[in-house]
């Protein structure tokens, strides 16, 4: 490897420019799951109280089994209700995504480093981080739609407080998730964009340019042109 100096005009090139907007990519899907805060809300009806919202609130990385609905009067609907908790455990999926755009973010800073000074990327890595970002948001995406179903309104048959006599309970709603759906776009456009940065690094091989002087070699002529 050449020693170290430091040259920005290699930002302009493809590879250098694909790696600024991976890193920004990183940035924007770190932040749009892993700051991530939600709440679903309920009306209950019981011993005592009428229509009385409670909530449970939600956060990454989405251990729902913490998130609790308490009782909605200090004497729990006449000693009929028991705190209720949401349904599932997806901090594995989430937390996966997320650590994955951590380390993608700071591999890029390192990665920019590396390339401005000596002009060089790792192929390697770039396909081991395109295929990364395929599976976990994929992960991610199946364990999105297990948490919408699990803070929306199939929650309420799964609360057995409000199966007590005399006790109501009504969906009442969920904060909107369109930001994480946004998280699982990204992870898409980063998939995308490091598999576009292998096939970048891979045209700069020996091996394409190989290729291309085979496939640009002119072709024999036809036996009547050869014979005479």
């Amino acid at each position: 490897m050449a020693g170290f100096r430091v040259d920005f005009s290699v930002l302009l090139e493809s590879v250098g420019f694909v790696k600024i907007l991976e890193w920004i990519l990183a940035i924007f899907t770190l932040t749009t799951c892993g700051g991530f805060q939600g709440e679903t809300t309920i009306l209950v009806s019981c011993k005592g109280v009428v229509n009385k919202t409670i909530t449970a609130v939600f956060a990454y990385p989405f251990r729902l089994n913490t998130a609790v609905f308490s009782a909605p009067d200090p004497k729990a609907c006449g000693g009929t209700w028991n705190d209720a908790h949401l349904v599932g455990n997806f901090s594995s999926s989430a937390q996966l995504f997320v650590a994955l755009a951590a380390l993608v973010f700071l591999y890029c800073i390192a990665a920019l480093v590396v390339y401005i000074g000596y002009n060089h990327s790792s192929s390697i890595l770039n396909v081991l981080t395109a295929f990364l970002w395929l599976v976990s948001t994929f992960v991610w995406a199946k364990a999105l739609a297990d948490i919408k179903v699990s803070t929306g309104a199939r929650i309420i048959p799964g609360i057995e407080s409000c199966k007590a006599p005399g006790t109501t309970c009504y969906f009442l709603s969920v904060t909107s998730m369109g930001i994480l759906n946004v998280s699982v776009v990204f992870g898409l456009l980063n998939m995308i964009l490091w598999a576009g940065n292998v096939w970048l690094l891979y045209k700069d091989t020996n091996l394409h340019n190989q290729w291309n002087t085979i496939s640009e070699t002119p072709a024999l002529g036809t036996p009547t042109e050869v014979f005479n």
